[in-house]
């Protein structure tokens, strides 16, 4: 039975939508948790910090050893919940690529987990980055393809042209 659903795309790609959406078609509650919980939980110092995290004017995302100790411990955090007995959906951006699910492929072993490539036209990403107004224009571009380099999914989802429920339902239909 899937205890974790890991919703990976960039910036603006649609994933928090299809949590909230998940999140109406599943069948159980499920907790969802995004990696922007994490980053606003830091503290202010360190979201502009080389030992932090740093978004430049452009969109680019570094992260420092002060937030990956920090995110190490975010992931555990989670996984304990899963195997506490709370399903999770999880978003994030695996800006390491491959190297970015490994680290949860440690964090949740032993858990049933779907994982879910969440993808959207660039253009179509870029224009929902703007209208949000919340972050640097050029992240969803910046990170659109690169999230995806050699990670592997069990499902993808293409949030270009398709509302939030119907790319839930389809995810929806992969959850043991």
């Amino acid at each position: 039975m899937t205890q974790v659903i890991v919703l990976n795309g960039g910036s603006s790609a649609g994933k928090s939508a299809l949590a909230r959406g998940l999140q109406a078609v599943l069948p159980q509650p499920w907790l969802s948790i995004s990696i922007d919980d994490l980053v606003d939980a830091m503290p202010a110092a360190m979201q502009s910090s080389d030992t932090g995290i740093e978004i430049g004017s452009d969109g680019a995302v570094n992260v420092g050893p002060a937030f990956r100790r920090l995110q190490h411990a975010w992931r555990e955090g989670i996984a304990a919940m899963a195997r506490a007995g709370a399903p999770v959906i999880i978003d994030d951006v695996f800006l390491g690529g491959p190297s970015s699910r490994q680290e949860w492929e440690k964090a949740l072993a032993g858990l049933d987990v779907l994982w879910v490539g969440v993808r959207c036209d660039v253009a179509v990403a870029a224009r929902r980055e703007l209208a949000r107004a919340d972050r640097p224009q050029g992240m969803a571009e910046l990170q659109a393809e690169v999230v995806h380099q050699g990670v592997r999914y069990d499902v993808e989802v293409d949030t270009t042209d398709k509302e939030p429920l119907e790319c839930a339902r389809a995810v929806a239909a992969h959850v043991g």
